[in-house]
């Protein structure tokens, strides 16, 4: 990744304009221990205990689903209590602008690369503490060194592989507005990964180029889904032969379905159809526990964590020993070299797609 030092990721730009929906519920990772009222004081010659550390506040951007699980592992090994507060990653990141140095946040976890970018440039992260950074590639952090990667996120094309072989298929995304592929290629163009992929196109071919693919596209008959997961649906039920989407959505569809005939292809032509984004973490500036926000965020990208990542989400792990099955090697990708700051312009990007017609 380039811009800010890191390798291909995406848009998931992020305004304060959107309004942030009323806070999502807290939920403790595990239930805590009430006091025993009628305890006596310990006697004068007891040994002091070593404090236990501050719990944790967290704020997550991502599936509960997919990220409980790891902050529950982080607690049964360290004893810290974390109570998480999920919701949509944008709202999440204007609430903290919102709250400011009166946020009781102590980590933010993203779901894309673009909003840990845009927030880091609004000064709310602190450092990450170095033998934290030295365990993963420079390439899954910022030059700041204020957040880093915790997965990647791969663009792919999923296809019927009953019907193609990936020899079949285009050698990038303009091939699929040849009239062979009418009304066979499915796509998710309200979503957020679809947006990025786009603003991704907008900052390799220009705003021009990429409005007269999406035309093209569109002039093809394009079957859109509200989301990727119909998508992939739609590729295994044989409603449509292709779709673009991210790469993880098989394995979803496939565990759904016990086993499917989608199949991913990957690119890998160093376009925007090739692009990578990560999720990932930061601990804010206005943390009242900073040492112990860096435990739970090198923990993130520790052993137990990545292979939760790879093995039960699917996602490419940014912790080179751990290896993800079923998933070729992240640096075999030729994913494009992406600006970050170049992709988080949320307005530009909708208001190509309106221009195109491909939304509303």
């Amino acid at each position: 990744m380039n811009g800010l030092r890191w390798t291909p990721f995406a848009l998931l730009a992020l305004t304060l304009a959107l309004t942030a929906c009323d806070g999502p519920k807290e939920k403790p990772t595990t239930p805590t221990a009430t006091p025993n009222a009628d305890a006596g004081a310990a006697p004068d010659n007891a040994v002091a205990e070593k404090p236990a550390a501050q719990p944790l506040t967290v704020y997550c951007g991502r599936n509960e689903e997919l990220v409980a699980p790891v902050l529950a592992a982080f607690t049964k090994e360290t004893g810290i209590q974390v109570t998480t507060k999920y919701g949509n990653t944008q709202q999440l990141a204007t609430q903290l602008l919102k709250e400011g140095d009166r946020s009781t946040a102590d980590v933010f976890i993203a779901q894309d690369a673009s909003t840990l970018g845009y927030l880091d440039g609004k000064g709310v992260f602190a450092p990450v503490a170095a033998e934290t950074l030295a365990k993963v590639d420079a390439s899954f952090y910022a030059a700041s060194k204020n957040w880093l990667g915790a997965t990647g996120r791969a663009r792919v094309l999923v296809y019927d592989s009953s019907k193609l072989k990936p020899e079949d298929l285009p050698a990038d995304v303009d091939g699929l507005t040849d009239p062979k592929w009418k009304g066979k290629v499915g796509w998710a163009p309200e979503n957020a990964s679809f947006k990025s992929f786009v603003a991704a196109m907008i900052q390799q071919r220009g705003p021009e180029a990429t409005q007269q693919w999406l035309e093209k596209m569109l002039a093809n008959e394009p079957r859109a889904y509200p989301k990727n997961t119909p998508a992939v649906r739609a590729v295994h039920k044989g409603e449509i032969e292709v779709a673009l989407v991210n790469h993880y959505y098989l394995f979803r569809v496939s565990d759904e379905m016990g086993g499917t005939k989608a199949a991913n292809h990957y690119f890998r032509n160093g376009k925007a159809e090739s692009m990578v984004n990560l999720t990932g973490a930061g601990v804010l500036k206005t943390s009242k526990n900073g040492p112990t926000a860096q435990k739970l965020v090198a923990f993130l990208v520790g052993e137990t964590a990545q292979k939760h990542f790879a093995e039960v989400v699917h996602e490419f792990p940014v912790l080179a020993s751990v290896k993800a099955e079923g998933l070729p090697e992240h640096s075999s990708l030729n994913a494009p070299k992406l600006d970050v700051a170049m992709l988080d312009n949320l307005e530009e990007t909708e208001k190509l797609l309106r221009a195109a017609k491909v939304l509303e």
